[in-house]
């Protein structure tokens, strides 16, 4: 009962296209009879601050140790509100940026004041997961308090000990970062990885209005999948075809960097520094687990995100094989075929390219750039002028053999699946560098000239290596067949001589004939 219930799900209507990889197998009969059926599958999208690790930096920058008063821009000089770590109350701990908050009281995390004015009030916000995760929705940061004027989002993908941009936000872009302020809205396919400094969520709004500073993941996906994203294939035909769109989303760590607090005008109020401060009450981050497209679930055990890897794999993030499955390499799974992609990587370039291009007008995605000397949409075949070689696998870089066709003997460089070249007439030999009985090699395979069985020299002359006959005295000709004329054979042309003779009777008659005039 249990395969036929798997089987009705996988085939109900899925919800806007995030569900094409839910399922991971179907049970199916065919001709061969009944058996599994393998897709690509991936984790439901999940809320992941709670499964944060949260770190605040510099030492010292939250507030409450010691206390200390501060102030808000709707009210700048009453200053009576406090922070202090040692009262539940009134403190502020980094754990209120991802906690739970109770309908009407908004918990948060505050810095300490920028008491130390000229010196820069910096803080960075750390989360790490211990997992690898795919960003599914925009990732959201409420401030209460004003936004910062300056501030950047940075992602790790190697578990901190590398940092990359993610965005940059400034009220000035080319004062704060040099570059010139972009909104997300006006990427297109070429540059929807492109790392942009914005200003929208920078100037002075009102601590009391706008909060929230977004890193816009739907704006982007929506580049393929349309505004109300209802085409979530060409998204996921893309991440196959795109080099490093999938990369792009995926991250191990995110980190905040705070570097200038919302000022509330234009200038900072020297007179009165403890109304300038950070405070953030959540970091919302909505993603998946990423599972290589080889489970359809992730759960929270023994301190970390775990994929329920299918399809033999194994490992936190089904990135290598079980153990007693590995006669063939780990793959990833692929999103296309569309809709339900497949277990293993569909467009493989068996080691042989690292990118792949996807062709609109054909729908269909191809390697690009085949190493080895190979060719195909998956580098599965033999660049010209190379065969394969059967004793390698696919993924082999001694997968293909050159031909090495002689070029004087064969008709042009390639050769069929076993090496023989295509020969000129009278040449023969797998590369085509021999010649056939009755032929000679000279910069090609030439017919021969005499054999000593058919084309036989004559008078007396040899055949020298099928090439020529070396004739006797008095002789010449291809096969010796005419005799010379020359000082030592002046009767060598009978012809010859009965011109002669004919011209002196011609002589002698005109001669008597004048004599009897």
């Amino acid at each position: 009962m249990l395969p036929l219930f798997v089987l009705l799900i996988h085939y109900l209507p899925l919800p806007l296209a995030l569900g094409h990889y839910d399922i991971c197998k179907s049970w199916v009969t065919s001709d061969d009879g009944p058996s599994w059926e393998y897709y690509a599958c991936q984790p439901k999208s999940m809320v992941m601050k709670e499964y944060a690790i949260i770190k605040v930096d510099p030492p010292g920058i939250t507030c409450g140790d010691p206390s200390e008063y501060f102030c808000t821009h709707e009210n700048p000089y009453l200053c009576s509100d406090e922070c202090d770590a040692s009262t539940p109350d009134l403190a502020h701990p980094s754990s209120h940026m991802v906690d739970k908050d109770e309908e009407g009281l908004a918990t948060y995390w505050q810095s300490v004041t920028w008491k130390r004015y000229p010196e820069p009030l910096v803080a960075n916000i750390t989360m790490s997961w211990n997992k690898t995760i795919e960003l599914t929705d925009d990732i959201v940061v409420t401030f209460e308090y004003g936004r910062p004027t300056v501030m950047m989002l940075e992602k790790s993908l190697d578990y901190g000990r590398s940092w990359h941009p993610y965005q940059y936000y400034a009220d000035d872009c080319i004062e704060a970062f040099g570059m010139t302020p972009k909104k997300v809205v006006n990427l297109i396919a070429s540059n929807i990885t492109r790392v942009l400094c914005t200003e929208e969520y920078s100037r002075w709004a009102g601590s009391k209005k706008e909060k929230n500073v977004l890193f816009e993941v739907r704006e982007r996906f929506a580049i393929f999948a349309g505004p109300d994203l209802r085409k979530m294939e060409n998204l996921y035909t893309r991440m196959e075809s795109t080099k490093g769109l999938k990369d792009f989303f995926t991250l191990t760590n995110l980190r905040l960097r705070l570097l200038r607090p919302a000022l509330g005008g234009t200038y900072v109020q020297r007179d009165n520094l403890r109304k300038y401060f950070y405070a953030i009450s959540n970091i919302e981050v909505t993603a998946r687990c990423k599972c290589n497209l080889h489970a359809n679930a992730c759960n929270f055990r023994d301190g970390a995100l775990q994929c329920e890897c299918e399809h033999n794999t194994t490992g936190q993030d089904c990135g290598r094989c079980k153990k007693s499955f590995r006669n063939r390499s780990w793959r990833s799974g692929s999103y296309t075929p569309i809709p339900h992609g497949s277990p293993n990587a569909y467009c493989e370039c068996y080691g042989h390219s690292s990118r792949c291009s996807f062709i609109d007008f054909l729908n269909v995605v191809t390697c690009v750039s085949c190493k080895h000397n190979t060719r195909g949409q998956h580098c599965q075949h033999c660049r010209l002028g190379f065969y394969r070689n059967v004793s390698a696998e696919l993924d082999d870089e001694n997968v293909c053999i050159q031909c090495n066709c002689n070029q004087h003997g064969s008709e042009h460089e390639r050769c069929n699946e076993t090496g023989d070249c295509v020969c000129r007439p009278g040449a023969t030999g797998t590369k085509c560098d021999e010649c056939l009985l009755g032929y000679h090699w000279r910069q090609g395979c030439h017919s021969n000239v005499c054999d000593d069985e058919l084309l036989i020299c004559q008078n007396g002359g040899t055949c020298h290596q099928g090439q020529r006959c070396i004739c006797s005295s008095g002789f010449k000709g291809s096969l010796c067949q005419d005799a010379k004329c020359d000082s030592t054979h002046r009767n060598c042309d009978s012809a010859s001589s009965t011109m002669v003779m004919s011209i002196l009777l011609l002589v002698c008659t005109l001669l008597l004939s004048l004599e009897g005039i």
